[in-house]
């Protein structure tokens, strides 16, 4: 049985460690999508392929066109995609702002999960897993459009969960917290690092989720610390 991994964001602070951790794992072929790579990979296993805007469902359909498939296919998908915008109240969010919220967390997870599936129904199988948020399930403060954008993520993820089974589909999600990347350190200069969850980390638990997709669906899985051993 053949097993083919799709990463988009693959760039990314998330995504670089995710796709470490998961291009050691035992796939066939693995399919990277994002808008720029930082690094080549010369094993012939590995395509990387460049997106443009995935709010565009002509641009999703182009990127998932280069993924071959039968039923003798397993496919795997992670989805690092999504942004995060807070800081002002309800009354203070401009309406651009929270487009750009629906737009990034919710809409391009949406075209993803939708032509992705058309993808499993080809095969003999499928697991997708998205970015989520601890705050879409947890609201906070300053951070409506953002938490609001991720809350209906969680919604798709429950939804195309039970409608998976049909096409042997499972679907689940991610919420972290905080992850220990650069940009959320520059921003919280004095934090305690030690307990933000790694890109790594996130990537041995998807694989897990991957591992078990048979039987592991519907869920959202908060991340909200780590601590050490």
């Amino acid at each position: 049985m053949d097993k083919k991994l799709i990463i988009f964001g693959a760039n990314g602070a998330l995504g670089k460690g995710v796709t470490k951790v998961l291009l050691s794992k035992d796939f066939n072929e693995v399919y990277l999508f994002d808008f720029k790579f930082d690094q080549n990979y010369s094993d012939s296993k590995i395509e990387q392929i460049i997106v443009k805007d995935l709010s565009i469902e002509k641009n999703v359909v182009d990127s998932l066109n280069s993924v071959k498939t039968d039923k003798k296919t397993r496919l795997f998908l992670y989805s690092t995609i999504g942004g995060f915008y807070g800081g002002t109240s309800v009354w203070e969010t401009e309406e651009v702002d929270f487009d750009r919220m629906m737009n990034m967390n919710l809409k391009t997870n949406f075209l993803i999960a939708k032509h992705f599936s058309f993808l499993v129904k080809k095969s003999y199988s499928g697991s997708i897993c998205f970015t989520s948020a601890y705050t879409a399930n947890h609201p906070e403060g300053l951070k409506f459009a953002y938490g609001a954008s991720k809350s209906a993520l969680n919604y798709l993820v429950k939804t195309l969960s039970m409608e998976g089974d049909e096409i042997n589909l499972s679907v689940n999600a991610i919420a972290p917290f905080i992850i220990d990347t650069p940009a959320n350190r520059e921003y919280m200069k004095n934090a305690n690092y030690e307990s933000w969850m790694k890109p790594e980390e996130i990537g041995e638990l998807v694989h897990s989720l991957f591992l078990n997709h048979n039987f592991v669906s519907g869920n959202i899985i908060e991340l909200k610390k780590r601590f050490n051993n």
